[in-house]
């Protein structure tokens, strides 16, 4: 599936990227269908490895649809081509965010979880760039809309980043609390976030200031978890921690059976 800069609705502008996302894979919930999340992979890396690893997980009732992202050229390998969600060049605090790419992400994502049946609850989870786009995607849904304006559909449950960044995180604040219904949706989603003190690729700064900036920005319903000792990767106790965490939010039976 592919997004043009023209399809994502620059209206005035002729389309400049094409996007193509590559294979999406599915594990299929053991018992009872409940929640269906969509999980993002990090740089480089596609659907296949973490869905093995969800597969694995103690979620009977949770469907997981890992897509894979597009194969584009990014800034910070200086110009290497790789899966990559979105360009992204150094970490900062003031540098420029690739909102087309994001903007596409956000839509394949939630051109994935729009069929799903209305008694099944969403959620987005990722780790490292795919936790970024989780969060991304949170503050669309808060907001009513993607970066470009496009109204934003989804009613998300929950949001869960691992090693994550929050991208586009200066003047959020001020957009939520213009809004009383953005304020309203912000303070309705629950969000995990997970980061190792020992991450030399996203460093714990960075997680833990999306935190405080997702904090005062209203999502009130926000847990935000530190692993000593923890690098760029996860470690079972990190899985239980989403596993303990998604299991009341989302209302799952039969996840410890």
């Amino acid at each position: 599936m592919s997004y043009s800069h023209q399809t994502m609705g620059s209206g005035s502008r002729a389309a400049r990227r094409t996007f193509e996302f590559g294979r999406t894979h599915v594990v299929r919930p053991k018992g009872k269908h409940q929640a269906t999340i969509v999980w993002l992979h990090g740089l480089g890396d596609n659907g296949s490895s973490w869905s093995q690893l969800l597969e694995s997980l103690p979620l009977p009732n949770i469907k997981w649809i890992c897509p894979t992202a597009p194969t584009r050229p990014v800034a910070i390998l200086g110009g290497f081509p790789c899966t990559a969600w979105f360009d992204v060049g150094e970490l900062s605090d003031d540098g420029p965010e690739d909102w087309e790419g994001l903007d596409a992400s956000a839509a394949h994502i939630a051109n994935l979880l729009s069929t799903e049946p209305a008694d099944v609850k969403v959620g987005i989870g990722g780790f490292s760039m795919g936790a970024a786009v989780a969060l991304y995607s949170a503050t669309c849904f808060a907001l009513g809309r993607y970066g470009n304006g496009i109204p934003y559909y989804v009613n998300l449950r929950a949001v869960v980043g691992l090693s994550g960044w929050l991208p586009g995180s200066r003047n959020l604040r001020n957009k939520i609390e213009g809004s009383h219904e953005a304020a309203r949706r912000a303070a309705s989603l629950p969000i995990l976030l997970t980061h190792g003190l020992c991450d030399d690729v996203v460093p714990y700064k960075y997680g833990e200031k999306s935190a405080n900036c997702l904090s005062i920005s209203g999502f009130r319903h926000l847990t935000f978890k530190s692993f000593d000792g923890l690098g760029h990767y996860t470690v079972p106790k990190e899985m239980d921690e989403v596993c303990n965490w998604l299991t009341p939010r989302l209302g799952l039976e039969g996840s410890r059976a």
